[in-house]
């Protein structure tokens, strides 16, 4: 008898398997992960890891959304291709769209993820786990890094920089997000960030 473990693998090993195959001949794919948050996410695969994979999303409105990286176990159902495909692929080629592949963004755990995307943009979008099975999003830059966890200075959605850092465990994030245009707003609007305030300690929990 499997296992709960064991049943959650072979699942994302089959997922895997049609992410890579998406990533192969890049057509689009629809992905639902009904645990976190209602809806679903549209777009093209650049990248896929053991615990993590990356995704050009595809917005409501047929636009370029960000690059999101997930992890497969929240995956509840995957459509690949997206059954609209044909229609949406030529929408974007007709506004110039095509997804940017990242065959080096590191995919394999959590830590690498987090510093690679704090390096690759100036603000990054940190969903994190929360106590009802849901997801909270904190947008901010990334700072710095210890084996606990990281530091990020947040932006408010009034796009205030905080004076002062967050920390976050690596085992509570769930997504991470860049060139979001809702995080790139933000920036827009609040500018280059202050310079940090330590409190004693030298970090601040605020989530």
């Amino acid at each position: 008898m499997h296992t709960v473990n064991n049943v959650v693998e072979l699942k994302t090993t089959g997922q895997r398997v049609q992410l890579r195959t998406a990533l192969k001949d890049q057509t689009l794919v629809r992905l639902w992960r009904a645990e976190l948050e209602q809806g679903s996410f549209c777009g093209y695969v650049c990248g896929v890891g053991r615990e993590f994979f990356l995704l050009w999303v595809v917005g409501d409105c047929v636009t370029y959304d960000g690059m999101y990286v997930m992890r497969h176990r929240d995956v509840t159902e995957l459509e690949a291709p997206d059954k609209h495909h044909a229609f949406l692929s030529r929408a974007l080629a007709r506004k110039h769209l095509q997804p940017k592949l990242w065959p080096a963004f590191p995919l394999e755990n959590v830590r690498d993820v987090v510093e690679a995307a704090g390096k690759a943009a100036p603000v990054i979008g940190v969903h994190v786990d929360s106590e009802d099975d849901c997801e909270v999003c904190y947008i901010g830059r990334w700072v710095s890094a210890d084996d606990d966890g990281f530091y990020m200075q947040e932006l408010s959605p009034d796009a205030e920089w905080m004076h002062e850092v967050s920390f976050f465990s690596w085992d509570e994030v769930s997504t991470v997000s860049l060139e979001d245009g809702y995080a790139l707003s933000l920036l827009d609007v609040a500018g280059p960030p202050p310079p940090l305030k330590r409190n004693e300690s030298g970090e601040q929990r605020v989530h």
